[in-house]
């Protein structure tokens, strides 16, 4: 028993559960819309104060590039570890600002405490996003699709926990936000790592039963922001919720045993103690530099070979990649994309607000936008995934729909129809959500995976640009220039140091606008990507990894029976 306890802990999916509950703990910069208005109104910062420590929030999500150069040279564990430190020190700083035991900071320090919190979700997404996909190379749009579906979810799950632990009290919410994903990242340290490639028939069949799993859990979220929304809950009836919710995310444990079960019942004895041993050594080891690193490294210094690149789907090295048309075009895309959604995202608080909205319908629109996140995300990564596989459909067609639906969720906002942020809320939530998983899966599609942890991090730095742009440049802008228009009208001058609100459906009509406009041009990218890797998209992408898995039966420590043939 303790040696199928042990095969368990060290197996292929403990590590997708494992790194599943680290999502699910890891999106507290999609949570800035709950304690946004406690920090303009604490610290006396007007909208484009705000919007520019959001912007420096969402740089520090978006900008990967160290931890995917760290993750390319170094053990997973150091990843994680980094993530959890990183968090502590910056949430707990912001805390300590907002509630007035520190000396109010000056702005550049605020944005530099927000860079280091956020920072901390972009080591944790380039550990658990890149391991898994390693190691599921066939069922990557289901791997990315389940992991970036439960940090979807985290804004939902946040809030029930937080309510169980804190009540109503949103300055702690910072403290929380604070401690809770550093324990998780400490707690699974040694478990996400990059494991074999193992021959299992139907393997994508298990994400779909994990996935319907994550799907309970948002119905059971969506079902108490209904009810919560109706009735005012008891903290007991707040903890009685969290018990509930935490036995959901365990709940996969159940389809982990029974899979690793199976494994193990396909081993011999002598099998199982030599696949024991090997994953010992890895466990403790974890992953190691390949003795041709030297010689890897050069290659992806070397500028020599920048024009001269591979077929789309074969290893391209970095500067191979980032000087591709199809990287510039990805950038582009992300940039409107991603910075559109999220600007919607960070100042939900105050369009909310400016519409007139209560307090506790703002707590609605951003619970909406979680779980519409989540299905964004399931969605088009298991969607495309099964259009892939059974139909050659593009991804990149995928996404190109996808920016095409935000911009009604843009138009929505512009408008101003009385009740349309919550529609607004749903098609962005979803949105923004959709875009990652596609934008992960093309990049590993047609740059291949050697340098995978470096390339989905550059890819992913497109969003702070378009976050700036649009956000600080042009909401925050418009959104300040019609509060001060309201002002002059009342014959008030604004004292220094003094929040700067605006009402009604201006605030935000012209910003929104352009935004829909730049989202526009987005789709028009994405459309020419489109048709640039057609004709890829209807090749056999997977073909050279089904390779492997043939040649994996073959290594010692698997049975003739654990190599069952694989699900055409």
């Amino acid at each position: 028993m303790k040696s199928f306890i042990y095969h368990v802990l060290t197996g292929r999916w403990f590590m997708v559960l494992a790194s599943s509950l680290i999502m699910a703990f890891s999106g507290s910069t999609y949570m800035f819309g709950l304690y946004s208005n406690e920090l303009k109104t604490s610290l006396g910062y007007d909208q484009s104060t705000l919007n520019l420590i959001s912007f420096f929030k969402d740089v520090g999500v978006n900008i990967a590039i160290v931890p995917g150069l760290i993750n390319q040279f170094s053990p997973p564990w150091v990843i994680l570890a980094s993530s959890a430190i990183l968090n502590f020190i910056g949430y707990f700083m912001i805390w300590l600002s907002i509630t007035a035991r520190i000396s109010k900071p000056q702005v550049w320090l605020m944005c530099l405490y927000f860079f280091i919190g956020s920072n901390s979700q972009s080591f944790s997404n380039t550990s658990t996003l890149v391991n898994c996909v390693k190691t599921f190379p066939r069922s990557r749009g289901g791997a990315l699709g389940l992991l970036k579906g439960y940090v979807g979810l985290s804004g939902a799950i946040f809030t029930q926990f937080y309510h169980a632990f804190y009540g109503d009290n949103s300055t702690d919410f910072i403290l929380f936000i604070g401690w809770l994903p550093s324990l998780i990242n400490f707690v699974f340290l040694p478990i996400v790592r990059v494991l074999n490639i193992v021959p299992q028939p139907k393997e994508i069949k298990v994400f779909y039963k994990l996935l319907y799993i994550s799907l309970a859990v948002a119905v059971f979220l969506m079902a108490l922001i209904i009810i919560q929304n109706k009735f005012n809950f008891t903290r007991v009836e707040y903890i009685v919720d969290a018990f509930m919710l935490f036995f959901l995310l365990i709940l996969p444990l159940a389809i982990v045993f029974k899979e690793e079960f199976k494994i193990w019942n396909t081993r011999t004895d002598a099998d199982a103690v030599a696949v024991a041993d090997a994953d010992a050594s890895q466990f403790k080891v974890v992953t190691q530099v390949p003795p041709s690193s030297t010689k890897s490294q050069s290659k992806m210094c070397c500028f020599s070979n920048i024009l001269k690149r591979p077929n789309r789907g074969e290893d391209y090295t970095i500067f191979q990649a980032l000087f591709s048309i199809d990287m510039f075009i990805l950038f582009a895309v992300t940039t409107c994309g991603v910075g559109g959604t999220l600007t919607v995202l960070d100042n939900l608080g105050q369009i909310g607000n400016s519409l007139g909205y209560s307090k506790k319908s703002l707590t609605t629109f951003v619970s909406l936008v979680s779980i519409w996140n989540y299905l964004g995300r399931v969605v088009s990564g298991f969607a495309s995934e099964f259009l892939l596989t059974k139909y050659k459909c593009p991804r990149t067609l995928v996404l190109t729909l996808v920016m095409l639906l935000s911009c009604a969720g843009h138009l929505l906002i512009a408008l101003g129809i009385p009740n349309s942020i919550y529609f607004a809320s749903v098609i962005i939530g979803f949105c923004f959500g959709a875009i990652w998983p596609l934008n992960f899966a093309i990049v590993s599609e047609l740059f291949g995976l050697k340098y995978y942890s470096t390339l989905f991090s550059f890819g992913a730095a497109a969003s702070p640009i378009g976050t700036y742009i649009l956000n600080v440049k042009v909401a925050g802008y418009f959104y300040d220039k019609e509060g001060l228009k309201q002002l002059q009208m009342k014959g008030i001058i604004r004292e220094k140091g003094k929040e700067l609100n605006c009402l009604g459906v201006e605030c935000y009509r012209m910003a929104f606008l352009i935004i829909t406009a730049a989202t526009l041009v987005g789709t028009f990218f994405s459309f020419i990507l489109v048709l640039r890797t057609r004709k890829f998209y209807k090749t056999d992408i997977y073909n050279k990894f089904r390779e492997e898995q043939v040649t994996a039966s073959t290594l010692p420590g698997l049975s003739s029976t654990g190599a069952a043939k694989e699900e055409q």
